[in-house]
């Protein structure tokens, strides 16, 4: 069967993520034994012309889109992304009669009122390498399901997590724009985070691929795409139970270094252990840090203190890792105190990037969603699709950002609202220099070197 599998995302910030489900999916249909076609709709420069175009010459049997953000998260610049996804699905309507299956995070967030709202004819709800598959299985013989939502499959097994395809034109395309590659090393997140989806979408328990298999797709990525920056998209990198250090080891047993980041959790690390990160290329770390000070880290469900965040960020800055901060304003019970000492605590941090958000996106079966309908800030969880933030009914929404764009004003490594560095850094991206780049913001620092592209 000819499957086109096609990414909806148009995110840009803080700079271009190569749509890795989508192509795990993909992976999974080939080894079925079915023609795959992946289109990515930020390459084809978001026109749906060009994606008119591409389902006319491949002329699919099932068209899968990935939906893998609903909105941008960002209250201060509020961006819809379901209104897209119901333009590519007319567009592909209009020249076939192709089933069209949604699927990918976001859908999954919310994929009753997102399939209604874009007409496609079918949902997958969660990981979609199974069930997918089956429904292209399915397909092949005429059969299509009754229901338009399927799933939640049960959650595969780590050994049953596959590399992605990796493909050809899309690799090249994201490396131009920042000469950053994904790689995921385990799904699941046993942490509480009152206000997060990855335990709803990857369920609580760790599930880590075969080490040796990550490094396989590492080798891939450096030798046959000439990838010069990894992303390992893992909810939490630095996980409690250690499989990240299998990682970072098979790694050094292969001799294997280059350039990466992800996402790191205050806590657990050593001199001892970032070191041996660095050997395997540790440039970058995304800390989410989410709250600043210590009754707010408590309300939204964080596992650690402030200051454990400070010597986090000391530790990285020891071993001159580039480090950036992410910080949520309004959480559950929020005061003016808590926002000054938190301004204060994030002030005080230093040789890092910090990235400021005022709000929190609310998201159905959080329970940060069942606080906001207790206090009257929604009526029922139903009311999600279109952004919806939360800030403590207590706070005053005018006060809040007026203090939080004084206090931040001309503080340099402090962003916000935490868009306003992005048409510079796709810039620099755009002429070849790599990496996530918060050093780039660090006073008396110099952006990585640009990477030589080679015409293929």
């Amino acid at each position: 069967m000819k499957v086109m599998m096609i990414s909806a995302n148009v995110t840009l910030s803080p700079y271009p993520i190569y749509p890795l489900g989508m192509s795990m999916v993909a992976a999974a249909l080939t080894k079925a034994g079915h023609t795959v076609h992946q289109v990515d709709f930020l390459h084809q420069d978001t026109s749906l012309e060009a994606i008119g175009r591409e389902v006319e010459a491949f002329r699919p049997d099932l068209v899968g889109i990935s939906v893998r953000n609903i909105d941008n998260v960002n209250l201060m610049n509020s961006r819809y992304y379901i209104d897209n996804v119901k333009n590519m699905v007319d567009a592909i309507k209009s020249v076939t009669d192709a089933r069209i299956v949604l699927g990918g995070a976001g859908f999954s967030l919310i994929p009753d009122q997102i399939l209604e709202e874009t007409g496609a004819d079918f949902g997958v709800i969660g990981e979609g390498e199974t069930l997918m598959v089956e429904l292209a299985g399915n397909a092949a013989q005429g059969v299509y399901p009754q229901e338009r939502l399927l799933g939640p499959a049960v959650h595969m097994s780590g050994e049953m997590i596959g590399p992605a395809l990796y493909d050809e034109q899309l690799t090249e395309f994201y490396l131009q724009s920042g000469n950053i590659a994904s790689i995921q090393t385990k799904r699941g997140c046993g942490h509480h985070c009152i206000y997060c989806s990855y335990p709803l979408l990857e369920g609580s328990h760790l599930r880590k691929r075969d080490p040796a298999e990550v490094v396989d797709d590492i080798e891939l990525l450096r030798d046959k795409h000439k990838t010069r920056f990894i992303f390992f998209v893992d909810s939490v990198f630095n996980d409690d139970q250690g499989a990240y250090l299998e990682v970072v080891d098979e790694m050094l047993a292969r001799d294997v270094s280059i350039p990466w980041t992800g996402f790191i959790k205050p806590g657990g690390l050593t001199d001892e252990i970032v070191e041996r990160m660095k050997k395997t290329g540790f440039a970058a770390a995304e800390v989410g840090s989410d709250a600043a000070c210590d009754a707010m880290l408590h309300r939204m469900g964080k596992s650690f203190s402030f200051g454990d965040i400070v010597e986090c960020n000391d530790l990285m800055a020891r071993h001159g890792i580039a480090t950036s901060h992410f910080f949520m304003f309004g959480g559950p019970g929020e005061t003016e105190e808590t926002v000054r000492e938190g301004i204060a605590n994030i002030l005080s941090l230093t040789k890092c990037v910090v990235f400021i958000f005022m709000g929190i996106r609310l998201l159905p079966n959080t329970p940060l969603a069942k606080i906001a309908i207790r206090e009257g800030v929604i009526k029922s969880e139903r009311d999600m699709l279109q952004p919806v933030y939360y800030i403590s009914p207590g706070l005053d929404k005018t006060w809040l950002k007026q203090t939080l764009t004084t206090a931040f004003a001309g503080v340099r490594h402090c962003l916000f609202p935490p868009d306003s560095m992005d048409s510079s850094l796709q810039v620099l991206h755009k002429l070849g220099y790599t990496g996530p780049m918060w050093d780039l913001l660090l006073q008396g620092d110099r952006p990585r070197k640009r990477a030589k592209h080679v015409a293929k």
